[in-house]
């Protein structure tokens, strides 16, 4: 049960006075903290990569738990955004027919992207668009590592019910003002994965191969810090 949020150098960490917490822990995640990763959220006229088309794309870049690049740029899907897709993401055809196709706008994305670790909730949807997309228009295909915070989720809280991002942002108390536009919920999983280093920090894993290896691990139902 976590009792309490401090701030201590900047930094929302958490005191617990339960399972796996010292009364008195508070304790920077260096060895973690010091990877540097991307943060990467997009928007899309639907669920299929094979149909749909990519609309927005935003990203951070991350070092020593600190945003230190910010990456965000409307695409033109070429076709018209559902009515249904306009309503969620607030994303409609006027504000995307002067932006530039995905052809033009991955290059400038992978380029940022390089070759950092891709963070994202629900990593696979995001991979999959711009794996898919950089591969059908450039002839590349994306073999950055990625880490899901959706995956994370269902290891380190298994009895939370939802997994979705506003679910988890409720649960930790994280603000998401524009939910469904990419930085908005770029910057909420930010918030959210520092949280999940510090918890994973407290269960001995502090660097980025063992928290890949963790996230691919089994689920382990009596783990939980609700």
């Amino acid at each position: 049960m976590i009792e309490n949020f401090v701030d201590f150098c900047g930094q929302n960490l958490y005191i617990s006075y339960g399972f796996l917490f010292s009364t008195f822990l508070i304790k920077l995640v260096i060895r973690l903290k010091n990877e540097e990763y991307v943060i990467v959220d997009i928007e899309t006229t639907g669920l299929s990569r094979y149909r749909h088309n990519i609309t927005e794309i935003a990203a951070v870049r991350v070092k020593n738990n600190k945003i230190v690049g910010e990456f965000q740029m409307l695409v033109n899907p070429l076709k018209p955004i559902p009515r249904f897709i306009t309503r969620l993401t607030g994303i409609t055809d006027e504000m995307v027919k002067d932006a530039q196709p995905i052809e033009k706008v991955l290059p400038v994305f992978l380029e940022f992207l390089g070759s950092s670790v891709l963070v994202a909730h629900n990593a696979t949807f995001d991979y999959g668009f711009i794996n898919y997309n950089a591969e059908q228009y450039l002839g590349l295909l994306v073999e950055n590592e990625r880490l899901c915070t959706r995956k994370l989720a269902n290891r380190l809280l298994p009895a939370l019910g939802s997994k979705k991002l506003s679910n988890l942002c409720e649960h930790f108390g994280i603000v998401n003002i524009t939910a469904h536009r990419a930085m908005s919920d770029v910057k909420a999983t930010h918030e959210l994965f520092s949280k999940f280093i510090f918890l994973m920090d407290s269960i001995g894993l502090k660097d980025k191969k063992s928290v890949l290896k963790f996230e691919k691990s089994p689920i382990k139902h009596n783990m939980n810090f609700n």
